[in-house]
């Protein structure tokens, strides 16, 4: 991708809101990633400096995560294994894409964060629609994170007491609002509130361990099946042509690593698009081959039609291997509710600091109190919300569509901006090639967005 004279938006006025927002967005950073200011160079024997191969590891690390658990159900939506793998295979082509078009956009704008380098290259307009479209994943990747800590919570309750699965009466003490509430404040509550998260940096090799753990699981549960486990019907098709977009957002939210791929472009010893094009290839194989030939494939072909949306859900509670997956799961989930709540709350302090017109230097005092309040409402909301919605698979089909918007829309509206931006005497074939690509980008995944956001709204909500 070729890359026009000069920088995008390089006007002086397209750059005055930068000097906070650069401090705000920063925060958005990957925990485990550290990058130099903006405008350092990044020398070859920078010891903090990331590698190629260790890029490749920090992308898949931001990609895998609780997803894997709903795509056995996604493949069940599809319509079978041969639906699934085609489905992810076309999309991973864009996917792939987006993420080369922000490393270019990123290096022609010289930006370090996803919604700086939208801001920069397409304006104020999709800049701020950008900042609360990441606000709003954050926040229901919270609520499907808590509704995930009660899902196994009653798996592994049910083991610990003997209770039989279809029991109906149930001790006030194990019953799932309480647990899920007491777990909430006695441990994500006071991880949330520091105004820093350095330290949850060192809980990611926690979160790698729990999903390959529950990855081999999966697998060996299918090759060695339990005894009890009763033939399932295994759909070969889908049940309608639309059903195969209900998948959609399953997928997106399961390779959903664009917000953070920008900070960890920019942390590479040599930021170069070629290289980072490699980088992203080889991470987003070896995520598909997780996503899709370990935990889908498997968890799909052990219980077919029958599969729960969170598919540790469809085995039995005394099973100890799973009931170890289970505890995994939920120690990934409470060390990562923290993060993504401080990178919604950094967000909606740099909208709010940029909507009263104050410097971050001139609010440190009504910081600390304005933090509080944030993190506390931020909490109880996204606590009751995940109380009174307990299937986590109408939470993932609403943030699965914004996932869409951030794989397939920002990306395409930063390219066809980028590409309008260079000065050309003559558009070659391969300009309007770059920009035929962007306006389809925008159109699938606001396509995407569109049907999945609805179908959630109109079916699952109000069902």
């Amino acid at each position: 991708m070729a890359q026009g004279p000069g920088s995008i938006n390089s006007d002086c006025k397209d750059w005055e809101w930068s000097a906070d927002a650069g401090e705000r967005a920063r925060l958005l950073q990957s925990p485990s990633v550290e990058t130099l200011p903006k405008g350092a160079e990044s020398p070859g024997n920078d010891l903090g400096a990331t590698s190629a191969l260790g890029a490749v590891f920090i992308v898949v690390n931001a990609a895998l995560g609780a997803g894997l658990l709903n795509f056995p159900a996604a493949f069940s939506m599809a319509g079978g294994v041969a639906a699934g793998i085609g489905l992810q295979m076309c999309m991973l082509i864009f996917i792939i894409g987006g993420l080369v078009i922000l490393a270019y956009c990123s290096q022609a704008s010289n930006e370090r964060t996803y919604q700086e380098v939208v801001w920069a290259v397409c304006g104020k307009v999709p800049g701020v629609l950008c900042e609360v479209a990441i606000a709003v994943y954050t926040f229901g990747t919270c609520i499907a994170f808590l509704i995930i800590i009660g899902d196994q919570q009653d798996k592994i309750i049910a083991a610990l007491v003997r209770e039989p699965e279809g029991a109906g009466v149930r001790h006030w003490y194990m019953d799932r609002k309480f647990t899920i509430s007491i777990t909430a404040f006695l441990l994500i509550l006071p991880l949330s509130i520091p105004r820093e998260i350095g330290f949850q940096k060192y809980a990611s090799s926690l979160s790698v361990i729990g999903t390959w753990y529950v990855t081999a699981v999966i697998i060996i549960k299918y090759i060695w099946p339990d005894k009890e486990l009763v033939p399932v019907e295994i759909p070969t098709s889908p049940s309608s042509w639309t059903a195969i977009f209900n998948a959609m957002p399953t997928i997106c939210f399961g390779f959903q690593c664009h917000v953070s791929s920008v900070p960890v472009f920019n942390s590479m010893k040599q930021p170069e698009v070629k290289t980072w094009g490699a980088v992203v290839t080889a991470a987003m194989v070896i995520a598909l081959f997780v996503y899709t030939g370990t935990a889908g494939v498997c968890g799909f072909l052990t219980f077919g039609a029958s599969v729960e949306q969170d598919v540790l859900m469809s085995y039995p509670s005394n099973d100890i291997p799973i009931a170890l997956a289970r505890a995994f799961i939920i120690l990934c989930v409470l060390t990562s509710y923290p993060i993504l709540h401080f990178c919604g709350r950094a967000v909606l302090e740099g909208l709010w600091l940029r909507y009263t017109g104050v410097t971050v230097e001139e609010d440190v005092v009504r910081e600390r109190r304005r933090r509080l309040l944030q993190t506390l409402t931020w909490f109880l909301l996204t606590l009751l919300l995940a109380l009174f919605i307990p299937d986590i698979g109408k939470v993932i089909s609403v943030i699965g569509g914004l996932a869409a918007c951030f794989i397939f829309v920002f990306p395409g509206l930063c390219l066809i901006q980028a590409k309008l931006s260079e000065i050309q005497e003559t558009r070659a074939i391969s300009w309007w090639a770059y920009v035929s690509y962007g306006v389809f980008m925008v159109t699938l995944g606001a396509f995407i967005f569109g049907q999945t956001t609805a179908n959630a709204i109109f079916v699952d909500l109000t069902a």
